[in-house]
């Protein structure tokens, strides 16, 4: 009887302007059998260095983070995806993880069609290990055939009917923020995008809601959820993800009070 034939995977990357922190990312992943790139407007090079470090490269609009992970997994030449950020990188334990997966069960069909792995987030100098932010454990590595991108942008997740299975080696090392700068630049574009689509399904900020709903998340992260066990780091996380939730809500109420205004007009 003849070995079941071994399932092959493909790496896939969304990315714009990464060229500083993408050729770690696509090197943790040299392991898979395809690497694909899907870039939305680089103008630093991102795509040339890509393609030197093996991946293929699709320049493409920027629809969404929902829709765009289901481009770069529809575009993937094999059903098996492994879904990365550029500026995550798939650590020495967890390749070994999904190599044996991929060279034992994953082909099974009784098996799980997605797994969940964990996430490590390096910031300010320091891996955090408080705060709601450890262990982290997200769907990135399923058969597309039965699972898909959802979730409300910016906060994209794979759907999956079936029981998830969980690879506990290893993790998915999150090199995040540039600096304090650039945290605030995608604070703002992620806060704008997530106020939108609360708007767009009829949500509205009260003001009970602009005064306590960044408050809570202060004292959940850095007291309930023992944030202050990792420091100065630790402390800024909380005040941060705070004001995250205070420009939320903002934008929030000014979006709901532009079309006040333009339905009187």
């Amino acid at each position: 009887m003849s070995a079941p034939q071994r399932v092959k995977i493909s790496a896939c990357i969304i990315a714009r302007d990464e060229a500083d922190r993408i050729g770690p990312c696509l090197e943790s992943v040299a392991f898979c059998d395809e690497i694909l790139v899907v870039d939305s407007g680089s103008t630093d090079g991102t795509q040339d260095l890509a393609r030197s470090l093996g991946a293929r490269v699709i320049e493409a609009d920027w629809p969404g983070w929902v829709k765009q992970k289901n481009r770069a997994a529809e575009a993937a030449s094999h059903d098996w995806v492994l879904s990365l950020d550029a500026d995550e990188r798939v650590d020495d334990e967890l390749r070994a993880a999904i190599e044996d997966l991929r060279d034992g069960v994953l082909g099974d069909e009784t098996q799980p069609r997605a797994y969940d792995l964990t996430r490590k987030v390096f910031y300010l100098g320091r891996w955090i290990k408080h705060g709601g932010w450890y262990p982290e454990w997200r769907v990135r590595l399923f058969d597309r055939r039965h699972a898909r991108w959802g979730g409300v942008d910016p906060h994209d997740r794979i759907e999956y009917a079936g029981p998830t299975g969980r690879i506990r080696r290893g993790h998915l090392d999150h090199h995040t923020y540039r600096s304090m700068a650039d945290q605030f630049h995608q604070m703002v574009r992620f806060s704008k995008a997530r106020a939108e689509a609360m708007h767009a399904n009829g949500q509205r900020a009260s003001l009970v809601k602009l005064l306590l709903r960044p408050a809570w998340r202060f004292f959940s992260m850095y007291v309930f959820r023992l944030g202050f066990l990792d420091g100065r780091a630790g402390y800024v996380l909380a005040k941060v993800n705070a004001h995250y939730v205070f420009m939320k809500y903002a934008q929030l109420w000014e979006l709901a009070r532009a079309a006040r205004r333009g339905g009187g007009a």
